[in-house]
């Protein structure tokens, strides 16, 4: 049996026993997020997308970058 599937059934086995009014309840609730879903669509996540703006150039950024290294790497003797 496929995952939706065993999903189904075990909400299934959960609600078949309640009261008419809660199924009915339980019905209008799923509906009603089911449309709001195909409404609000998120797109923010393209807003993360698009090129780094800075004043320095690439050298200056590259050169800012490997200044701010350091290494504390001591070589022991052998």
């Amino acid at each position: 049996m496929e995952t939706r599937n065993l999903i189904a059934e075990n909400y299934f086995e959960l609600i078949k026993n309640l009261n008419v009014d809660v199924k009915l309840e339980l019905i209008s609730r799923i509906s009603d997020s089911l449309r709001e879903q195909t409404v609000s669509k998120d797109d923010s996540w393209k807003d993360l997308f698009g090129a780094y703006n800075s004043g320095q150039s690439a050298e200056e950024i590259i050169d800012d970058l490997r200044d701010s290294r350091f290494t504390n790497r001591q070589i022991e003797d052998l």
